[in-house]
C-alpha cells in the first residue's frame, strides 16, 4: 500500500498566520530634495574624495547618514570643527544662515549648497519682503535648522517666529508692512489655522508668490488623509526630529486613524502592534528610503498572512538640478 497517498497528520503544521490588509500611502519617502541632497554628497565623495565634511546631518534620517558616514562623509555641527585640509564642506538641505557660507569663505573653504531649492524660494521670498520694507512673520517650529536658516537670512530683529494659532493670536510685530512666510515641512492645517488667525488680526498681511509648504509634505498629508478612516492603525517610518514625518504621525490621527505610530524602520517595529486588527497603513517621511518602508513590511509578513494595497494620490516627477560644480566635469580639455 502506497504510504504517501494519504499521510497521516503530525500535528506539527503552524497554524495559519491572521489576515491583514496593509495599504501602502503614496506618494511616500524621499521627496526630490531630499533625492538631491544625497547624490550632492555621493558625487562629492567620488569627485574629490574622502573625507567630504556634512555640516548637520545631511537629512534628517540615521540610516541615510550612516550609510553615507560609511562612504567616507563626516557629518559636524559648525564649520570649526572641520580642519584645513582642502576638502569640501556640504550644507545640508534644510538650509543655513547667511553666517555659514560667509565663514566658509574666509577660511577659503570649498563647499557645496545641498539645500533644498524650495527651501532656497522661502529665502529668496522672505529677503524680497524685507527688501520692500515689510516684517515678516515666520510661521516654523523653534530651532528647526530650516527655521534657523531662514531667520538667518534677514538681519537680526526682521523676523518674528509664531508656532502656532495660540502665538498668533497674541504675537505683537513691530509697526509697518507684515508679510508671512512657513516653513515647508509644517502640517497644511495646522498652518492654514494659524494663517486664519494671522489675516484677522493683519488684513493687509502679504503673502508668498506661491505656497511655502512643499509639494512632497502636503502630497504624503494628502496620502495619509485618503487611508486614515480606513485604517485601525497607521505606521509612519521616520526619524523623530524629522519634522514632516512627525507631522505625518499627526495627521494620521486627525484625519480619524483610532492610532498612528512613529518608528525609525523595521527593526524597531513590534509586529503585535497589529494584533487583532485587520487593515492598517504605512507611510513614510521624505527623508525615509523606500527600504525601511520593506523593512516594516517583512515584519508585518512574519505574522501575518499580508494583502498589499496602493492607495497613490498624486504622481510626483520633480527632479533638481545639482549644484554647478557636480554638474561639470572636473577638468576641461580645450580644443
Amino acid at each position: 500500500m502506497d504510504q504517501t497517498a494519504n499521510p497521516r497528520p503530525t500535528g506539527l503544521q503552524a497554524p495559519a498566520k491572521p489576515p491583514l490588509t496593509v495599504l501602502l500611502a503614496g506618494p511616500r519617502g524621499f521627496c526630490a530634495g531630499v533625492d538631491r541632497a544625497i547624490k550632492i554628497v555621493e558625487l562629492a565623495i567620488e569627485r574629490y574624495g574622502t573625507p567630504v565634511y556634512v555640516r548637520h546631518e545631511i537629512v534628517h534620517n540615521r540610516f541615510v547618514v550612516e550609510g553615507l558616514q560609511a562612504k567616507g562623509a563626516v557629518f559636524v555641527e559648525e564649520l570649526d570643527e572641520i580642519p584645513d585640509d582642502g576638502q569640501p564642506v556640504i550644507f545640508s538641505a534644510h538650509g543655513v544662515p547667511r553666517s555659514v557660507p560667509a565663514a566658509a569663505d574666509a577660511r577659503q573653504m570649498l563647499y557645496l549648497d545641498a539645500t533644498c531649492p524650495l527651501v532656497s524660494k522661502v529665502h529668496r521670498e522672505a529677503e524680497r519682503h524685507f527688501a520692500g520694507g515689510s516684517h515678516i512673520l515666520l510661521i516654523g517650529h523653534a530651532g528647526h535648522p530650516e527655521v534657523v536658516g531662514t531667520m538667518g537670512q534677514l538681519p537680526p530683529g526682521a523676523v518674528t517666529l509664531v508656532e502656532d494659532a495660540e502665538q498668533a493670536a497674541t504675537v505683537q510685530p513691530p509697526p509697518g508692512p507684515l508679510a508671512y512666510a512657513t516653513q515647508t515641512t509644517l502640517s497644511v492645517d495646522d498652518t492654514a489655522e494659524v494663517l486664519d488667525v494671522l489675516r484677522r488680526r493683519f488684513p493687509e498681511l502679504s503673502a508668498p508668490v506661491k505656497e511655502d509648504i512643499c509639494y512632497a509634505t502636503t502630497n504624503r498629508q494628502a496620502a495619509v488623509k485618503a487611508i486614515a478612516e480606513r485604517c485601525e492603525l497607521i505606521v509612519v517610518v521616520g526619524a523623530a526630529n524629522s519634522s514632516n514625518s512627525v507631522r505625518l504621525r499627526e495627521v494620521a490621527e486627525r484625519a480619524g486613524c483610532p492610532r498612528a505610530v512613529l518608528v525609525p524602520r523595521g527593526r524597531d517595529f513590534d509586529p503585535a502592534l497589529a494584533d487583532g486588527l485587520r487593515t492598517i497603513g504605512i507611510s513614510a517621511g521624505a527623508s525615509a528610503p523606500e527600504v525601511l518602508v520593506e523593512e516594516v513590511v517583512a515584519r508585518l509578513r512574519e505574522r501575518f498572512d499580508v494583502t498589499i494595497e496602493d492607495v497613490t494620490v498624486a504622481e510626483e516627477k520633480i527632479i533638481f538640478n545639482l549644484p554647478r560644480p557636480l554638474r561639470t566635469p572636473r577638468t576641461a580639455t580645450v580644443e
